[in-house]
């Protein structure tokens, strides 16, 4: 061969230097979504170890996460004066800034309790703020995603309160109270609410289950039957986990709560799976 590779030589010597590399495949980043932390209840001490537990669980949705759904009552009370904001959760609101800073989105539902969230959280941590239920398509799923306050027939005296709460005069009336007063007397009554409810919800889950399959589960129908594409529909608001087949297509998830449950839901662009952290 007078010291010469012929072609086919030099091709496998090539192929030998550069060896083929395994395929790799990319599974897609996933959907995150929780709801009800109710942070600020029933003390300080303890709602510190939820909010601790909170960051421990973002941190991990931050490495694979190509979304993060907050569903609503993130706070027990909330409330941005003009220059003013509820003391505390620091350590969250540096979390919440970090993690869209990164790039990844993060959507905050305003629940019955943090319905008064209005710009701070968008300017100061980029958090996407929805104040009305909305369709989503993941991966080529359609979703529906709302808190759940409200919806669904009955609970008459509630949807009046919500509209005597978002009513910008009453607004306006409630932050012409110094910020010690108004954010002290709105905590005293939340509380005292919450902890009421909470007892009822210990004392009788039948009650929770049938609040759902009356209202949460007739307004699912009532959306699919307008859209029949849907396959998730998800909420949050009655604490209790819960995952109900609606129909061959489409599927309920109720989140839970961050009080007792510790659950959430994620997507990986197949499966939709609800989880206890």
């Amino acid at each position: 061969m007078n010291g010469f590779w012929n072609s086919s030589e030099k091709v496998q010597a090539k192929s030998n230097f550069f060896p083929k590399l395994p395929q790799i495949s990319f599974m897609p980043k996933k959907i995150y979504f929780a709801s009800d932390f109710h942070l600020g209840i029933p003390d300080h001490d303890s709602s510190l170890i939820r909010e601790k537990k909170l960051i421990t669980w973002l941190e991990m949705a931050r490495l694979d996460a190509d979304e993060i759904y907050l569903m609503g009552d993130l706070f027990d009370f909330w409330f941005e004066y003009k220059t003013a904001i509820p003391r505390g959760y620091a350590r969250l609101l540096g979390k919440l800034a970090e993690i869209t800073d990164a790039g990844i989105p993060i959507h905050l539902f305003r629940g019955n309790h943090d319905m008064w969230a209005f710009d701070y959280l968008t300017q100061e941590l980029n958090i996407q703020l929805h104040r009305n239920p909305e369709f989503r398509e993941f991966y080529g799923k359609h979703f529906y995603l709302a808190h759940g306050d409200g919806l669904g027939p009955g609970d008459h005296g509630y949807k009046f309160i919500k509209k005597v709460f978002a009513s910008p005069v009453n607004q306006w009336l409630f932050r012409l109270l110094h910020p010690d007063l108004g954010i002290k007397m709105a905590l005293f009554w939340s509380r005292k609410s919450r902890k009421v409810s909470m007892e009822n919800e210990r004392r009788d889950e039948d009650i929770t289950l049938k609040l759902i399959q009356q209202r949460i589960t007739v307004h699912s129908h009532k959306i699919l039957d307008q859209h029949p594409e849907i396959s998730y529909l998800i909420y949050g608001h009655y604490h209790y986990p819960l995952d109900t087949r609606l129909t061959d297509n489409a599927r309920q998830l109720v989140l839970g709560d961050w009080i007792t449950h510790f659950t959430y839901a994620v997507f990986d662009g197949e499966q939709l799976e609800l989880k206890t952290f």
